[in-house]
C-alpha cells in the first residue's frame, strides 16, 4: 500500500506540474517549492531549537495562530517554523511576524522527509487539524522528535479507519498526541488502540473570542451603519449574492456589507449589475458620504473579521459550492449566521445549528422568512446575540490545554 501511496504522491506532482503551464495557483505551487533545499538550507539557523508547525492552507492557519502567538508569549526559548501546502495559505501569511521561518512543504517523499528533517531538526511538531503526512510522520518517530496534532477531527469514512489503511494507522499510532474537536474523534483514535487524545475543542474560539477583545475600529463601516440595521455577507460567491441581493432590493430599510471572496474587477461589476440600491465600493468611500449607500461592497482583504461588529445577522458564503467560510468571526460578536446547505464537515456550523445561532438555508425563501424574523423582532435578535457570545466564550480555552500537555 506505501508503493500506492508513493505512486499517487508522484502522480499528484506531475498532474500539478502540469496544471502549472495554464493555472495561476498551481505555478505558485511549484514555483514555491523550487530549489527548497538551498532557501531552506541558507535561511534555517539553529541558535534556539524549533518547533515545526504545519497548516494546509489558510483556514488550518487560523487554527494553529493562537497556538503560535502562544507560544511566542510563554515560550521565547523557542524559533517557530511555519509551514503551508497550498499558495492560498502561504501567499498571504508568508510576511507572519509571530513565525521566524515560512515556507512550503515539500511533497511527502521519504527522501523529502529525511533531508527536510536533516535541515530543520525540529524540536517539537505540530500539524494541524488534517495534514497528516505519512513519510514525515514516520521519519519524525523513527528520529525520537514528539508529533502533536492540534485541532484535529475525524470520521469513520477516513482511509485511516478502513481496512485497507491499516498501513497508514500504524504510523498515525507513533504521534505523540491528539488534541480533537470532539468525542467522536476521541471515540474513533480509541477504537483503533490510539489512547494519547484530549478532547479539546477546536483552537479557533481562542482566536475569534481574542479578536472581538481587540477589535480595530472602522470609521467608514461605522459612518455607514449609524442607527441601520445592517446585514453583512462574508466570504461570498455568486450563487449566494444572488440570495443576499435579493433581499436588499427587497428592503430598502436593511443595509448591507457585501464582502466578496473573489475581489476582481469584474467580479465586483457583475454585483453592481444586479444592485437596485444605492451602491459605494469601499475603496470609494469616505466617512462623509458612505452613509448616503444602502450597499458597501468590500473590494479589498485583511478587514472583513474587524466589520462584523458593525451587523446585526451575517450571511457566511460558500454554502452552495464547497462549504461554508469561517463563521465564527462573525458569531463571537454574537451574530446569528445563515448560510448554503453544504456545511456538514464543519463541526461548529453543526453545533451551532443545534444551538440555534445558526440556520442552513436552500433557498430565497428561507432566507427572507429567517432574516425578517430576526431584523424585524429586536428581542429575539438581542436574546440570540447574547446567546452566541455565550456559545463562544463557553468554547474557549483549547490552547492553553495544548501547550500544557505539550510542554509538561
Amino acid at each position: 500500500m506505501i508503493l500506492i501511496y508513493n505512486f499517487f504522491i508522484r502522480l499528484y506532482s506531475w498532474l500539478i506540474r502540469f496544471a502549472s503551464m495554464w493555472n495561476v495557483k498551481a505555478k505558485k505551487w511549484t514555483g514555491g517549492r523550487k530549489n527548497w533545499k538551498t532557501s531552506l538550507s541558507q535561511n534555517i539557523h539553529h541558535e534556539k531549537p524549533i518547533i515545526w508547525i504545519h497548516a494546509a492552507s489558510l483556514g488550518e492557519f487560523e487554527q494553529g495562530r493562537p497556538i503560535i502567538e502562544k507560544i511566542k508569549t510563554n515560550h521565547p526559548a523557542y524559533n517557530i517554523l511555519l509551514t503551508f501546502f497550498s499558495p492560498s495559505g502561504y501567499e498571504v501569511r508568508k510576511n507572519y511576524n509571530q513565525a521566524d521561518f515560512v515556507c512550503y512543504l515539500p511533497l511527502d517523499t521519504k527522501r523529502n522527509a529525511g533531508f527536510f528533517l536533516d535541515l530543520v531538526k525540529p524540536a517539537k511538531i505540530i500539524f494541524i487539524k488534517y495534514e497528516l503526512w505519512y513519510h514525515y510522520i514516520n521519519e519524525a518517530s523513527r528520529r525520537h522528535i514528539p508529533v502533536f496534532v492540534a485541532s484535529a477531527i475525524f470520521r469513520p469514512n477516513q482511509l485511516f479507519f478502513r481496512t485497507y489503511g491499516k498501513w497508514y494507522l500504524n504510523v498515525l499510532k507513533s504521534i505523540s498526541h491528539f488534541f480533537v474537536q470532539n468525542n467522536v474523534s476521541m471515540n474513533l483514535l480509541v477504537s483503533k488502540g490510539i489512547e494519547q487524545a484530549t478532547v479539546t475543542g477546536d483552537t479557533r474560539y481562542d482566536r475569534v473570542f481574542e479578536n472581538a477583545q481587540n477589535v480595530t475600529e472602522n470609521p467608514i463601516a461605522a459612518h455607514f451603519v449609524k442607527k441601520y440595521t445592517t446585514l453583512i455577507a462574508g466570504s461570498t460567491w455568486p450563487a449566494d449574492e444572488d440570495l443576499v441581493i435579493r433581499y436588499i432590493n427587497e428592503h430598502p430599510h436593511v443595509k448591507l456589507i457585501l464582502a466578496p471572496h473573489e475581489i476582481e474587477a469584474n467580479h465586483i461589476k457583475s454585483i453592481e449589475k444586479k444592485l437596485m440600491v444605492p451602491y459605494t465600493r469601499y475603496s470609494q468611500a469616505t466617512n462623509t458620504n458612505v452613509h448616503n449607500y444602502q450597499v458597501l461592497i468590500i473590494d479589498n482583504i485583511g478587514m472583513l473579521s474587524s466589520l462584523y461588529q458593525y451587523a446585526s445577522v451575517a450571511f457566511i458564503g460558500g454554502g452552495f459550492g464547497k462549504g461554508i467560510h469561517n463563521i465564527l468571526e462573525a458569531v463571537t460578536f454574537g451574530l446569528p449566521v445563515l448560510f448554503g446547505p453544504n456545511y456538514h464537515k464543519f463541526q461548529e456550523a453543526i453545533e451551532l445549528i443545534d444551538f440555534g445561532g445558526a440556520h442552513a438555508i436552500r433557498k430565497y425563501d428561507e432566507l427572507q422568512r429567517i432574516l425578517d424574523g430576526y431584523l424585524d423582532n429586536t428581542n429575539h435578535l438581542n436574546t440570540q446575540q447574547l446567546n452566541n457570545k455565550s456559545f463562544i466564550a463557553k468554547r474557549t480555552g483549547a490552547t492553553e490545554i495544548i501547550l500544557k500537555i505539550m510542554f509538561n
